[in-house]
């Protein structure tokens, strides 16, 4: 299994864990703010290099 796949996977479990102890809302806020809250933490220059590095791996 790869690296991203055992990332998705926790992410998963991850979620559906939330599902069972929290209210659906408060899942949801969990699971969409971590990772955008993360994003606006990274510099400009982080942000522009990870764009960068999406888009060229979406052409592959």
């Amino acid at each position: 299994m790869s690296k991203n796949a055992k990332i998705a996977a926790g992410g998963v479990a991850a979620g559906i864990l939330l599902l069972i102890w929290l209210p659906w809302w408060a899942a949801l806020l969990i699971v969409l703010g971590v990772p955008a809250a993360a994003y606006l933490a990274l510099d400009p220059s982080q942000r522009r290099r990870l764009r960068r590095t999406r888009r060229r791996e979406l052409g592959r």
